[in-house]
């Protein structure tokens, strides 16, 4: 594997190398094992697997350089990793922040092998100054799902149910050492509907977020170098060039949600996304959507913003 020069300063440019991990082995059979392991759904691992592969062919037909983590993997760390239930939700993993990868840290022990798993190949495939494999040692908690980088100079994180104050307070150093001047925090209710920050509002493209209409009530901490203050979500937003689709259509999370931006004018959604969310907004009717079936592996939990991990965006 080649050495990779990691390169994001946005949601919304145009993606070129991302990365992914196929769906786990293991099926979940009945509605009350996907219940013990935090599931919607029953899930059957070659229905999954099949989805997968088509989310990788999308990527790959818009020029995208997909790469497949668990294809690198070794010895037991290649044994173990197809029995992860939760090893397609690469995003939580890390987060390119500018040209500086920063690991995550599992908020599930469930999760745990496969940032272990992960960040050993990042280490191989990353200068040390780009990717310090020691830089979670003082985190709780920090999952990836809760991470957006706005523009050049801002980025916006959730502390909720499976990121910590601690984690942020212990790697806001290296952000704004990426290159960042602007960490905006917010603190979101900590239910499975509203894990991670992605779970309720997602860029749309490089002037316009979409978020669930009740984050416009929470308060948005700005912390800088020197100081910190408090400002209301929306107006933290537009500060950073951003115009705020407030909705309370969205029904179904991870579909409506939770979507990619392959570039500036192209989102890479579920078959089941409601498209009428869309249409509410003039910026996102002549948005082209390239659909595509993800809904066994939606019945994990998380969508396609979950399941890619991007490395380079221009």
């Amino acid at each position: 594997m080649r050495k990779i020069q990691p390169n994001c300063w946005s949601e919304h440019d145009e993606l070129k190398t991302v990365v992914v991990c196929s769906p786990t082995i293991i099926d979940v059979p009945d509605q009350r094992t996907a219940d013990y392991v935090g599931w919607e759904k029953p899930v059957h691992h070659e229905k999954a697997q099949e989805n997968h592969e088509n989310m990788i062919k999308a990527m790959e037909d818009e020029g995208i350089q997909v790469i497949d983590y668990s294809h690198y993997l070794k010895g037991v760390n290649a044994e173990l990793n197809p029995h992860l239930l939760n090893r397609v939700f690469v995003r939580d993993l890390a987060c390119v922040y500018g040209n500086t990868v920063i690991p995550g840290d599992a908020g599930a022990t469930m999760r745990a092998p496969e940032y272990i798993h992960a960040h050993g190949l990042f280490k191989e495939w990353f200068d040390e100054e780009i990717f310090n494999i020691k830089a979670n040692n003082e985190m709780k908690a920090l999952e990836n799902g809760d991470v957006f980088v706005l523009d050049k100079n801002a980025v916006f994180i959730n502390t909720g149910l499976r990121t910590s104050i601690e984690s942020l307070e212990a790697i806001q150093k290296r952000i704004f050492a990426a290159g960042f001047s602007e960490i905006g925090l917010i603190d979101l209710p900590r239910t499975g509907e509203t894990m991670h920050l992605d779970m309720n509002c997602n860029v749309a493209g490089r002037d316009l977020i979409v978020a669930k209409s009740y984050m416009r009530l929470f308060p948005v901490q700005v912390v800088t170098e020197k100081d910190s203050s408090y400002t209301m979500t929306g107006d933290f937003l537009q500060r950073h060039g951003f115009e705020v689709l407030w909705t309370d259509k969205v029904k179904h999370t991870v579909a409506d949600i939770n979507f990619l931006n392959l570039n500036p004018e192209t989102l890479l959604v579920s078959t089941k996304i409601n498209k009428s969310i869309l249409h509410d907004h003039p910026k996102l009717k002549n948005k082209k959507l390239i659909e595509i079936d993800v809904n066994e592996l939606e019945k994990g939990g998380g969508g396609i913003r979950c399941m890619t991990l991007p490395l380079e965006r221009r």
